[in-house]
């Protein structure tokens, strides 16, 4: 099942007049990235990508042929741009993304964009019900929230063991 990610600008990401804002990047491999690279890019405004790919295929292509490779050689790098565009596609749209300082809301797993959209709103305006909503408590690359809010189970640490020790030794100082 694909996974997306909902980003919203930052200015708006936790206000409801403004959902049209909302992307949806899937995760996983982009067919059309692999076989159309840059027109890919171009068509989803990537343009620093855009810009780092043609060096980057530039100093490839200029560096197999001093190395004296062939057709082949060269068949063989564009091949691997390619495939690689076409893994790394979701990634780049994320960092562009991050970059003009877009915020990750939330991680959703869905058949596809429609039932993404579905599931996030309904999660997302649920969410705004409950009095303890705090719309920077998810943040990309923060570690997760851990107020005392009841409804989250990892609000609350483990329980320590009896003798207070973690560890493989129960007691301090005792035998190994």
């Amino acid at each position: 099942m694909p996974v997306y990610t909902v980003h919203a600008p930052t200015a708006y990401a936790a206000d409801f007049r403004s959902t049209d804002r909302f992307v949806f990047v899937r995760d996983g491999f982009h067919f059309w990235a692999m076989v159309l690279g840059p027109l890919w890019l171009i068509w989803k405004r990537l343009w620093l990508a855009l810009l780092g790919w043609l060096v980057l295929f530039l100093a490839l292509e200029v560096a197999v042929v001093q190395l004296g490779g062939g057709a082949e050689a060269l068949s063989g790098v564009d091949i691997i741009m390619a495939v690689l565009m076409g893994l790394e596609a979701s990634t780049l749209q994320r960092w562009t993304l991050s970059r003009r300082n877009w915020r990750q809301l939330d991680v959703v797993v869905a058949d596809d964009e429609e039932s993404a959209e579905r599931r996030f709103f309904d999660r997302f305006t649920a969410a705004k019900r409950w009095p303890g909503y705090d719309p920077l408590s998810v943040d990309r690359g923060g570690p997760p929230p851990t107020r005392d809010i009841p409804p989250q189970r990892f609000s609350q640490p483990p329980p320590l063991p009896q003798g207070g020790i973690i560890g493989l030794f129960p007691e301090p100082g005792g035998s190994r």
